[in-house]
Order: structure tokens, then C-alpha cells, then sequence
């Protein structure tokens, strides 16, 4: 694992030592960052890294020009190597080792730009973790969701709430999600 571009191009990344961790690769990661570069969304974003792992996502982020990332995760050895891949790199930032649903409480007055949800591919808990970002109001108006996630799995639940932009790579898919309200209210606005 590697920093792909930007201040810390180059970097290497260490893993966790979990054989239930699943890095986002540097081909998923480049197709990722540039859709995100193409939104506009990276330059001075406010970025939650929600399940960090190795802190990779947040990590190119910074070195694409983020403002600031707070690097969440529930597991002990993800947060010893997100915060070993951040002294690598020379980033001081807010690492928290919380369950998603305390982490979402404990920033729920906080606004981001960009949220990365990369959960475990068995994780049962979508429809909850997006009913507390809407609940919180965690996500700015014109932010972005990047959900990583297996490519067969159903969205339907996000469809009321989201504009949904879906992008397959193998078995995994990058689904970009952008509140259906504010694009609409933006949309009028500019009439």
C-alpha cells in the first residue's frame, strides 16, 4: 500500500495484522480519488474516515490537499497502524477508536464535506449507519459519501435520501452519494 499522489506520493502504508482486513487497493484507490478530483470535493475538504483500517483513504486524502480528516475505527490494531501510517507521513490529526455509531454521536456537530465508509463486506448495519448521518446531519450540503462495498450489494434503502452514482471495479463497488434534497434545493436556487 502506497500514497498515490499529491504531498506524500510514494509513501508506503502499513497493513493491520487482521485477516478480516480488506484494503482498498491502489487501483480502487486511484479510480476513487480521481472521480473525486473530477466532483471538485478533495481541495480544503473536511474529511471522516469512518473506518479507517490502515488510514490509507484519509491519509490520500491529506496528500491531495484536504483541509483536515478525523480517522475513526473500532479496532485497536487499525488505529496502532493508522496512527504508525500518519507519524510515516508526518500528519497530526484526530484519531478516535469508537464504534460508528458513538463516533457519528460524538461529531454529530461537526460538518464534513467527505465521509469514506469502507465497512466489512458482511456488515449488516448499513441502514442504521445512514439513518445516524441523516439524523446527525453530519454531511455539508454538497458533500460526498464515498460507500465501498460488495459490487452486488442492494441500495435501495439510500434511493429516498441520495443521488446515487455507482461505479463497479471485480467484486467491489464505489458508490458516490450526494444528498437528493440539497442537490434539488441547489438546483432551484440557481432558477
Amino acid at each position: 500500500m502506497r500514497v498515490i499522489a499529491g504531498k506524500y506520493r510514494g509513501k508506503i502504508l502499513s497493513p493491520p495484522q487482521n485477516k478480516n482486513f480488506r484494503p482498498t487497493t491502489d487501483r480502487i484507490k486511484e479510480t476513487m480519488f480521481n472521480i473525486l478530483v473530477s466532483k471538485g470535493v478533495i481541495q480544503d475538504a473536511v474529511v471522516l474516515d469512518l473506518f479507517c483500517g490502515s488510514g490509507a483513504l484519509g491519509i490520500e486524502a491529506l496528500s491531495r490537499g484536504a483541509k483536515s480528516v478525523i480517522f475513526n475505527d473500532a479496532g485497536l490494531k487499525s488505529i496502532a497502524v493508522t496512527k504508525k501510517n500518519l507519524d510515516v507521513c508526518g500528519i497530526k490529526a484526530q484519531v478516535m477508536s469508537l464504534d460508528y455509531s458513538f463516533a457519528l454521536k460524538k461529531l454529530k456537530d461537526e460538518r464534513f464535506d467527505l465521509i469514506f465508509i469502507d465497512p466489512p463486506y458482511d456488515e449488516t448495519y448499513a441502514t442504521k449507519l445512514f439513518d445516524l448521518i441523516n439524523e446527525y446531519e453530519i454531511l455539508r450540503g454538497d458533500g460526498v459519501i464515498v460507500f465501498e462495498h460488495y459490487v452486488k450489494k442492494d441500495l435501495q434503502f439510500l434511493k429516498d435520501r441520495f443521488i446515487i452514482d455507482n461505479r463497479a471495479c471485480g467484486n467491489t463497488a464505489l458508490s458516490f452519494l450526494t444528498l437528493k434534497d440539497k442537490v434539488l434545493e441547489n438546483s432551484n436556487e440557481e432558477k
